[in-house]
């Protein structure tokens, strides 16, 4: 029999509920503030960003060479839109996002803040649609720029939120835009996030007449369900048809495909183009021609080719076949050929080109865990390749194919860190309990000893086939430089090893995922880089189920745990934000089999009394319309009625939070300051020791 003592705490409304939320998390600010050197990975970033200059990010450019992009300088709290012709051009200040008025505002008020989520540029360039939230809220509200005058359009699209779901895809003409429209964005509606639809805007209309060209109701015949997000994709200007697709937590999803003359006269005709079973992704249209990744027989993917007029996506073309130990990641199409980028377990990146029937490597600049690839499009020879890794900046180059040479081109100053320059990276194999071999990244200073006595943060996700994969994070930095080392265990239920290794982490087999994090854990203990009680595992939204089965299952393995915005009470599943697309990873409460997976992956079901858990630190945004912020207070609140330990359990929720996106800088780098710090703390680093108790 299933017991929920603290089903109350679902209540939101509930004043006795508010009045725990809040009293919780005022004791929780008052003991962070109580650390010392609380803040400084703060100082840190602040020194840092000041050292840079400023930050680039969101870089679009269209094929007539027009540059897009977001930038922050140092000290300022949200990115500004800038624009430039041509890589050299002289840059320009477009929009600043304090200059927004809401249309539920009548005039500008400093106690809204707004952020730039999503830029998108009309194919010639002249028009600007930019996409602006306020206060962790994923929802957003869309203006149109004329670019050559800087001009506003006075309309302003609500209830959408396109740098999640559907972006902004323009129409040929430069006129208009598709894009996905909420009707209900009330969190505490039972129909929210429900029965969304694709609209098309054209520029100067009444924003509030929508007119609806892809959804359950105008296009019953399609059988959408009122879960999925019907999702228009555009490719070129010049494309002879519209791509539909059902979009929810799989990769594979079913799709459909309608002329542009018939969809922009008004006509439903769409045609099923494929269904799910036919394992199809990253679809890319060139006249009649359809790329794709495929994953039918694949676990790693193949690059597949087939023609509109007789479409085969279970028999096509294959030009790139499954590599053994390469997983394909994705790829751009150009005049030159097809290049596409591999990872090994998630963490080694490779560059290749196909071309003339063939697949050529490309050498990198320098040993990347990461790769990114931009171009301009089918017309054009321009590749940019963006590289990274643990312990590499970014950079951004431009390929010069018949050169076969890298040339520079970042738009955002890339500086030397002396003060890192002893950190190393270890990429390594661990044998999980059943003999799976499961990658592992180390980062950490060549100057530690093996002695058992480094602190450990071990971050990781583990779920919807997400990988993790390698960045220049000046977060793990700082914990090395600290005589710490951060572990990224890539366990199952991410995607570094493929498809397989996605299933192999999802619904009944769900516990493969921490069962890697123990087995990874046990083994830096065995290896004496470090022990018992002085690791701290950190997760996020999905990897909340990771980082409570871990913790509930081994307690005795972990000194600290953070989880932000966690899945902690799956079992609830379909009362939380994005129930409908949860289900497809978590499995479904009302199947009596996938019941049973959701019971074994649900922290807040396997808190036991009278077990000493490891200090905790949960938080939660209140306008987080993924994870309820009810499952992070439901655990919390177990958890301390359960704990025999004196280790403190805390309670963090941010009123003016979300999801974790689409906040400031200075809120995230608060907010990081404040896990470390509480980590080094229950861990024992001698910085961040209080003079006395600071628990009561």
């Amino acid at each position: 029999m299933i017991t929920d003592d603290y089903r109350n705490l679902e209540d939101l409304n509930n004043a006795s509920t508010q009045q725990w939320m809040k009293s919780q998390t005022d004791y929780t600010n008052s003991i962070l503030r109580k650390i010392p050197n609380w803040d400084n990975y703060l100082n840190l970033r602040s020194e840092l960003d000041k050292k840079q200059g400023y930050s680039v990010s969101d870089l679009r450019i269209t094929s007539n060479d027009k540059y897009f992009y977001l930038k922050r300088n140092a000290g300022e709290r949200t990115a500004k839109v800038y624009y430039r012709e041509g890589y050299k051009g002289q840059e320009e200040l477009l929009y600043d996002p304090a200059s927004f008025v809401s249309s539920t505002e009548t005039s500008s008020n400093a106690s809204h803040e707004y952020i730039i989520n999503l830029i998108s540029p009309s194919w010639d360039g002249g028009r600007l649609a930019i996409s602006l939230s306020e206060k962790g809220k994923e929802f957003s509200e869309v203006i149109i720029m004329d670019v050559k005058t800087k001009s506003i359009h006075p309309e302003i699209i609500t209830q959408l939120n396109p740098s999640n779901i559907g972006s902004i895809k323009w129409l040929e003409d430069n006129s208009g835009f598709f894009y996905v429209y909420y009707p209900e964005i009330d969190l505490k509606s039972p129909l929210f996030a429900k029965n969304t639809q694709t609209m098309l805007y054209r520029i100067g209309e009444d924003s509030n007449n929508r007119k609806v060209v892809f959804s359950n109701f105008n296009n019953q015949d399609l059988n959408i369900t009122k879960e999925v997000y019907p999702s228009i994709l555009v490719f070129n200007s010049d494309d002879k048809y519209y791509i539909g697709i059902l979009v929810d937590a799989e990769d594979y999803r079913k799709t459909f495909i309608i002329n542009k003359n018939d969809l922009l006269s008004g006509k439903k005709n769409w045609k099923t183009l494929y269904d799910k079973d036919s394992k199809v992704f990253n679809l890319r249209m060139i006249g009649d021609e359809i790329y794709f990744l495929s994953g039918l027989n694949s676990s790693n993917y193949k690059l597949c080719r087939t023609n509109l007029l007789n479409p085969d996506f279970k028999n096509p073309e294959i030009l790139v076949p499954e590599k053994k130990d390469e997983v394909i990641k994705g790829y751009t199409i150009t005049k030159d050929g097809i290049y596409y980028n591999t990872t090994k377990n998630g963490v080694e990146a490779k560059l290749y080109l196909y071309k003339n029937s063939k697949e050529n490597p490309i050498k990198l600049p320098f040993t990347s865990g990461n790769v990114d690839l931009i171009s301009k499009g089918k017309n054009s020879s321009d590749i940019w390749i963006k590289c990274s890794g643990w312990a590499n900046v970014e950079q951004r180059y431009r390929y010069i194919l018949d050169k076969d040479i890298f040339s520079k081109e970042n738009l955002a100053p890339v500086i030397e860190y002396p003060e890192f320059k002893d950190i190393i990276v270890e990429e390594l194999s661990v044998k999980s309990y059943d003999g799976t071999e499961v990658p592992l990244s180390l980062i950490y200073s060549k100057n530690i000893k093996k002695n058992s006595s480094a602190p450990v943060l071990m971050q990781c996700y583990g779920a919807f086939g997400e990988s993790y994969s390698p960045f220049f994070a000046i977060s793990y930095l700082s914990w090395a430089n600290q005589g710490g080392i951060v572990a990224i265990p890539h366990v199952r239920g991410g995607g570094e090893k493929g498809e397989q290794w996605h299933i192999d982490g999802k619904k009944l087999k769900k516990p493969n995922s921490w069962k890697d994090l123990i087995a990874c854990t046990e083994y830096l203990i065995k290896e004496r880089y470090t022990s018992s009680k002085k690791i701290a595992i950190w997760g996020a939204s999905a990897g909340g189920i990771l980082v409570g089965r871990a913790i509930t299952e081994r307690p005795d393995l972990f000194g600290a745990a953070i989880v932000e915005s966690g899945v902690l009470n799956p079992l609830r599943v379909e009362k939380s934000g994005n129930g409908g697309t949860s289900i497809k990873e978590y499995g479904n409460p009302n199947d009596s089999i996938e019941f049973k997976g959701l019971l074994e992956m649900d922290t807040y079901q396997n808190v036991k009394k009278r077990i000493q858990y490891p200090a905790m630190l949960i938080t939660s945004g209140i306008n987080d319309p993924r994870v309820a912020t009810w499952q992070s207070s439901k655990f919390a609140a177990k958890t301390l009625i359960s704990n025999t330990s004196e280790k403190p359990i805390l309670l963090n929720i941010d009123y003016e939070g979300g999801h974790g996106g689409d906040i400031t800088v200075l809120k995230r780098y608060t907010s990081l300051s404040e896990i470390f710090a509480f980590a080094l703390w229950q861990l024992g680093h001698p910085n961040y020791q209080p003079k006395e108790n600071i628990i009561k």
